[in-house]
């Protein structure tokens, strides 16, 4: 399938140019110093401070993704700062502020929103140090990769959910599809790119249809209240979506309260390719998981170490993802988080 991914190549150049000078000044940015540079240098030594500025850390995912961080500091000789934001895009500016009082040499963000993280990239790259974006975006019509930030590190999250929702085209055995879709953190580019690719493929099945759709915020309970709510408005559902594993996990312990098999008369599918995921593909619970991976760590150090040396980096260094089933699910769960 072709990737049409929520890039910084995606739009026209000088559609992105007008209408991020014109937000940009909305936002009080063209008055930063140094808001009209190009990127700062990175000086090659043989030690880095790194800034890595956590969103939150209450779910397997997170825990994974910073870990794979703490795992590649003492091999590329980093001295590491993580912070975690609790889930607050207010607080992930103020500790990406506190990275920059301190003087890191470069900073790694993984932005909680699209735009509400804009200001601390622009602030960085003004104070003269190289951000790189990862796992998610801010919006690419204001800050834009090789010139506000120098790329991003992650998945194609428009791909995953329409190979989500190809593998439930292919796999669905009933006469109408009745689909509650469960959304990630609202603004979060990975629920806005996620929720676009299964959507767009949907909307050409006749007989498919989104019966509902509410954020779920990525986490686990919350999947559970929605989908409990929802379960309640719309039982007839017999298919649900969710954006990440935790929000499928929570959506299984409510159809099993309310009664429901999942895996025979409700069909799940998802996003991530957890541990607990997998094993529910093996109970036969879950259809599939379409992985997004966390272990950035290996990729942050080369990426770090390439644009130290003075090569351009590509605006998006891309994960490839794996997708879970039946098929494959035993042979991947021990290597799972």
């Amino acid at each position: 399938m072709p990737s049409t991914h929520h890039s910084p190549t995606a739009r026209h150049p000088r559609a992105r140019r007008l209408a991020g000078l014109a937000t940009a000044a909305l936002l009080g940015l063209s008055a930063m110093p140094g808001w009209a540079q190009q990127l700062p240098p990175l000086e090659q030594k043989d030690s880095y401070r790194v800034g890595f500025a956590q969103m939150e850390s209450n779910n397997p995912w997170r825990i994974a993704e910073t870990q794979s961080f703490r795992d590649i500091a003492p091999e590329c000789n980093w001295q590491l700062t993580v912070t975690d934001a609790a889930g607050s895009a207010a607080k992930q500016v103020a500790d990406v502020d506190s990275m920059i009082a301190q003087g890191v040499d470069a900073i790694f963000l993984p932005p909680r929103e699209e735009k509400a993280l804009i200001p601390a990239v622009m602030k960085a790259r003004a104070a003269g140090i190289p951000v790189f974006l990862v796992d998610r975006i801010v919006d690419d019509e204001v800050a834009k990769a090789g010139e506000h930030y120098v790329s991003f590190l992650g998945s194609d999250f428009i791909e995953q959910g329409r190979i989500a929702a190809q593998w439930l085209v292919d796999n669905f055995e009933g006469e109408q599809a009745h689909i509650i879709e469960l959304e990630g953190t609202t603004g979060a580019s990975s629920a806005n790119d996620r929720k676009e690719g299964f959507d767009a493929v949907i909307a050409e099945q006749d007989n498919m249809e989104i019966i509902a759709s509410q954020s779920g915020d990525f986490a686990r309970d919350t999947g559970r209240q929605v989908m409990e709510t929802l379960l309640q408005a719309h039982p007839e559902v017999n298919v649900v979506y969710a954006h990440n594993d935790e929000m499928i996990i929570g959506a299984i312990q409510a159809l099993e309260l309310a009664g429901r098999t999942p895996g025979e008369d409700v069909l799940l599918v998802s996003i991530d390719g957890t541990r607990d995921a997998l094993q529910a593909i093996l109970d036969g619970k879950l259809g599939v998981s379409v992985e997004s991976s966390p272990r950035f760590g290996p990729m942050a150090c080369d990426v770090l170490n390439r644009y130290a040396a003075g090569e351009t980096i590509e605006p998006w260094v891309r994960v490839e993802d794996r997708v879970f089933t039946q098929d494959n699910a035993a042979e991947h769960i021990d290597d799972a988080y």
